[in-house]
């Protein structure tokens, strides 16, 4: 359950930061901190991704 709720916030975030970039002033604390969630969201799914090297050296 919490892994579905942090794919919402994660999307709500980037679609959040998509129309508050549109505006003609957007607000920059609020584009940094969506940026801050995608880089998180982003880190934990390439913890969970394996590497092409580990299957070699094995």
């Amino acid at each position: 359950m919490l892994k579905f709720v942090s794919i919402l916030l994660f999307f709500g975030a980037g679609i959040y930061a998509l129309y508050e970039q549109s505006k003609p002033e957007p607000n920059k604390f609020i584009m940094i901190g969506a940026m801050a969630i995608f880089m998180i969201g982003l880190f934990r799914i390439m913890k969970k991704i394996p590497n092409k090297n580990e299957e070699d050296n094995e």
